[in-house]
C-alpha cells in the first residue's frame, strides 16, 4: 500500500504543475471578469429605454399615445419642427435606438375607428448578443401604442368599465406539480431555471473528459517515446497498481478542477441572467416543489462525475498505449471526444424520452450520457435511474481496466502501436 500511495503522489505531483494551477485561477478571474460585464450590459438592455418620436399629426390623439408610451416605462425624447428625413438623420447621430413616427390624419383616422399606420425605426448599433436585444423595444412600442388606443376606445364607449377588465375578461393562476409536490408558478420559469442549472454539468464535464483524457494519453506517448516507460515497469509493483495510480491521479485533478470550473462557469452564467425579480420567484417555487439539490444530491453528483472520469482516463490510457509517439497522441483523443460530444449535444437540444427506441438505446450505451442524465434525475428524484448509470458506468469502466491491465502485464505495451499509413508494396522487379 505504502508503495502505491508513493506512485499515487508521483503521479499527482507531475500533473499538478505550475502550469495548471495558474491556468485555473487564471479561468476564475475570466469568467468572474466577464460575468460581471455580462450583467451590467444586460442590465443596462433591459432598462428604460429612450425613443425618439416624430408627431406629425399634433392632434389630441397622438400626444395622449406619446404620454401613454411614456406611462409604459419608455424615455420619450419629442421632436419637433423637423421633416421625417431629418428626423432620421438626428436619431441616427443620436443615443436613441428607436424613431416613432406619427403620420399626419392619424387622430383623425382613429376617431373613425380606422386602422392607421406608425413607421418605426430601428438603429442597431450592435449585432452582439446582448446588443441586439434594444430591437425587442419595436414589439414593446407597438404593444403599448395598441394598448393605448384600445384604452381610448373603450374609455370613450364604456366610461364606467375597466378596459383591463374588459380585454383580459379571463385570467390564469398557474400551478405546477411535480410527483406529489404542488406550488402556485410558471412552468417556463422553473423550465428555465432547471436548464440554465444543468447546462453547468454537460459543458464542465465535457471540458473535465477532454483535458484530463489529453493529459493521460499524452502522459503515457511521452513516457514511450522517452523510454520511460520501461524504467516504471521494471518497478517491483503489480502492473494494476500502476494504472490505478495514474488514472486515480489524473481522476482527483479532473475532479478538483471540475469542481473549479463549475464555480466560474456559475457566475458567468450568472452574469447573463440579471432578472433577479423573476429568478427570485422560480427558486420560491422550485423549493415548494423539491427541486432543489441535498448535501447528499450534490455527493451523489459528484460520484456520477468521478466514476465518469475515471471511465473516459481508463479509455484514454488505452489510447495512449497504442500511440506511436506525442504527436501521434494528439490524434488519438478524437474518438473519445466524439463519444462525449454526442450526448453533449443531445442532453443540451433533445429529451432522451421522447427519442425512439433504437436512437435511445444507442446513447445509452454511451458512458458518458448517464452524468449529463443525472443532474435532471436529481430534481425529479429518479434514483433507480441514477444507480442504473453510476452502475453501468462502473461496470464500463472495469471492462475498461481489465483490458488495460492486461496489455500492461504485457511486453506489447512498449511495441504497441495504431498506424493509419498502409503498407507499402514492393515493385515488381
Amino acid at each position: 500500500m505504502k508503495k502505491f500511495m508513493n506512485l499515487l503522489m508521483k503521479e499527482i505531483k507531475e500533473l499538478v504543475t505550475v502550469q495548471l494551477v495558474v491556468s485555473l485561477l487564471f479561468m476564475l478571474v475570466l469568467f468572474y471578469f466577464i460575468g460581471q460585464m455580462s450583467k451590467k450590459e444586460v442590465e443596462r438592455a433591459a432598462s428604460v429605454q429612450t425613443i425618439t418620436a416624430l408627431d406629425l399629426d399634433g392632434s389630441s390623439t397622438s400626444q395622449g399615445i406619446i404620454q401613454g408610451l411614456s406611462s409604459a416605462r419608455f424615455n420619450i425624447e419629442i421632436l419637433r419642427g423637423m421633416e421625417k428625413e431629418q428626423a432620421i438623420e438626428k436619431t441616427k447621430n443620436g443615443e436613441s435606438n428607436f424613431l416613432l413616427v406619427i403620420p399626419p390624419g392619424f387622430g383623425e383616422s382613429l376617431r373613425d375607428f380606422k386602422a392607421e399606420e406608425v413607421e418605426t425605426y430601428t438603429f442597431m448599433r450592435s449585432f452582439s448578443l446582448i446588443g441586439s436585444r434594444t430591437s425587442a423595444v419595436l414589439k414593446g412600442v407597438i404593444s403599448a401604442l395598441n394598448d393605448v388606443i384600445s384604452n381610448n376606445y373603450l374609455k370613450e364607449k364604456l366610461p364606467a368599465s375597466d378596459p383591463e377588465k374588459i380585454k383580459n375578461p379571463i385570467r390564469s393562476q398557474d400551478f405546477v406539480v411535480v410527483k406529489d409536490k404542488m406550488a402556485e408558478g410558471s412552468a417556463a420559469q422553473v423550465a428555465g431555471m432547471i436548464s440554465s442549472q444543468s447546462v453547468l454539468v454537460p459543458v464542465v464535464l465535457m471540458m473535465i473528459i477532454i483535458y484530463s483524457s489529453q493529459m493521460v494519453i499524452s502522459a503515457v506517448a511521452m513516457e514511450k517515446q522517452n523510454k520511460t516507460l520501461e524504467t516504471l515497469l521494471t518497478v517491483p509493483i503489480k502492473r494494476t497498481s500502476i494504472i490505478t495510480a495514474k488514472m486515480l491521479s489524473a481522476g482527483l485533478v479532473g475532479l478538483i478542477s471540475a469542481a473549479i470550473y463549475m464555480v466560474g462557469f456559475k457566475s458567468f452564467m450568472g452574469g447573463l441572467n440579471s432578472d433577479i425579480q423573476s429568478s427570485t420567484q422560480a427558486a420560491g417555487v422550485m423549493k415548494k416543489l423539491g427541486l432543489t439539490y441535498s448535501t447528499t444530491g450534490y455527493l451523489i453528483l459528484g460520484l456520477a462525475l468521478f466514476i465518469t472520469i475515471l471511465c473516459a482516463l481508463a479509455l484514454a490510457m488505452i489510447l495512449g498505449v497504442l500511440a506511436e509517439d506525442f504527436r501521434s497522441a494528439q490524434s488519438m483523443i478524437m474518438p473519445l471526444i466524439f463519444l462525449v460530444m454526442i450526448p453533449y449535444f443531445i442532453s443540451i437540444f433533445a429529451d432522451i424520452n421522447t427519442l425512439s427506441l433504437p436512437i435511445r438505446i444507442f446513447i445509452l450505451a454511451i458512458p458518458f450520457s448517464h452524468p449529463f442524465l443525472t443532474t435532471q434525475n436529481l430534481y425529479l428524484q429518479n434514483y433507480t435511474a441514477i444507480l442504473g448509470g453510476i452502475l453501468y458506468v462502473f461496470a464500463v469502466f472495469v471492462v475498461l481496466v481489465g483490458f488495460a491491465a492486461r496489455i500492461f502485464s504485457s511486453d506489447k505495451i512498449l511495441t504497441m502501436k495504431l498506424r493509419f499509413k498502409r503498407k507499402k508494396t514492393p515493385s515488381p522487379a
